[in-house]
């Protein structure tokens, strides 16, 4: 196997649960569920969905450029989301980011995630 670097945000569920945000392997980062958390663990944008979204894309970002990737670098999101009727919402962030990149992606509603403030995860696979 390649060698593996790892990147944490030092979220605090991070250690609990045994994961590290980012992982790289070669020319791929793996970026995990990632949610609209400030530097405190704290919910960036309670309630509002696309604010939401926009804090997990930075969230992304920062992991990807850990390991010198961007957003272009994305080919594939998954959004899993707490109420899909609010779609709009969650696209209209996340297409402002990825409009020019047009990575796969996936949007899947979902009972709840591990904090009822989050409305949205965004999990993102990238390669140089």
């Amino acid at each position: 196997m390649e060698h593996r670097q790892r990147y944490s945000s030092g979220a605090k569920w991070e250690p609990i649960v045994g994961y590290s945000r980012a992982v790289r392997v070669g020319g791929r980062v793996y970026v995990t569920g990632t949610t609209a958390t400030d530097e405190t663990s704290g919910i960036v944008g309670v309630g509002d969905a696309y604010a939401q979204t926009v804090q997990c894309i930075k969230n992304i970002e920062r992991a990807l450029k850990a390991f010198d990737f961007s957003l272009e670098n994305v080919v594939r999101t998954r959004m899993f989301v707490t109420d899909i009727s609010r779609w709009e919402e969650y696209g209209r962030a996340h297409g402002e980011f990825f409009r020019d990149i047009m990575p796969a992606t996936t949007m899947v509603e979902v009972a709840k995630l591990i904090d009822p403030d989050m409305l949205i995860e965004i999990e993102a696979d990238a390669e140089a």
